[in-house]
């Protein structure tokens, strides 16, 4: 099955779809990452604060798998964003990984606490080093993406954020497209909360999809690489399978209008001294 890429600016391609790895750990992650590559999946998303880079590492090492034929995202802590912070965080997550190089590294979280002017240097210095072959930027609004990318000398590739059926933020999608930023879907099922959505359960039985499949197949037609998750082998290869197939007009704009403006993680308050932020009063 041939996977829809996203041009990125370095001329790189970003696969539409990649595999999620958050909350998964040990011989989990291990498990559902091999299974995830015997199914097809060449993008693997995972991050710093996942705690499972150096199991994954292994995986592919053990992999009958290329390193140019994977693309493999990581992002930084926000606690970690000075610029020699982000300079070791990368540098800890490639060892973990057992690569050279990272094919797009992510500022994980905002940090009101640090100058977005020194994180996007580091990010600069890893790019101008080979480490980091694309840079962007994880749940930032458009806002803050304006700021980055004002004082960024390197393009910001990417900016992954919550997006699903229930939580669309045209605003932010808007902005994005408009400065040529790829959308990820983090959390694109709503951690499964959207699947009890009626519109999503009807489409499922009429196009005989599971529910993932409808909404990933929806946010994929919007034009959004999507990253979900998943430790069961069926559903990691139902996940996949999205391609050979597409929504009616009119039942996207049926998913379209389902928007609640309603997040399951991206919400306003902040635990600020958290592993996450670690800010201290």
């Amino acid at each position: 099955m041939t996977v829809p890429t996203k041009t990125l600016p370095s001329g790189d391609e970003l696969p539409m779809i990649g595999f999620g790895t958050w909350e998964l750990e040990g011989e989990t992650v291990q498990k559902s990452v091999q299974a995830a590559l015997e199914t097809g999946y060449t993008h693997i998303d995972t991050a710093e604060g996942y705690m499972n880079e150096a199991e994954i590492g292994e995986t592919l090492a053990d992999a009958d798998v290329d390193r140019d034929d994977l693309f493999l995202t990581s992002k930084v802590l926000a606690k970690n964003l000075h610029y020699d912070d982000v300079i070791a965080s990368c540098r800890d997550s490639l060892e973990k990984l057992g690569t050279d190089y990272l094919d797009l590294y992510l500022i994980h979280w905002p940090n009101p606490a640090i100058s977005v002017r020194e994180t996007m240097h580091a990010m600069e210095t890893l790019h101008e080093e080979g480490l980091v072959r694309n840079v962007g930027v994880s749940n930032f609004s458009a806002y803050q993406l304006s700021a980055a990318q004002h004082v960024s000398d390197v393009p910001i590739a990417v900016n992954q954020i919550e997006f699903h059926p229930w939580f669309q933020r045209p605003d932010l999608v808007e902005y994005c497209e408009d400065t040529d930023t790829v959308l990820e879907a983090a959390a694109p099922l709503g951690r499964t909360e959207v699947f009890e959505d009626e519109v999503v359960q009807e489409l499922a039985d009429e196009y005989e999809k599971s529910p993932a499949q409808i909404v990933l197949r929806w946010a994929i037609e919007r034009d959004v690489v999507v990253l979900p998750r998943s430790t069961t082998p069926e559903h990691i290869a139902d996940n996949y399978a999205l391609f050979d197939w597409e929504l009616s007009s009119e039942d996207r704009q049926r998913l379209d209008e389902r928007d609640r403006n309603e997040p399951v993680y991206d919400t306003p308050a902040r635990d600020w001294e958290s592993d996450v932020w670690g800010i201290p009063q």
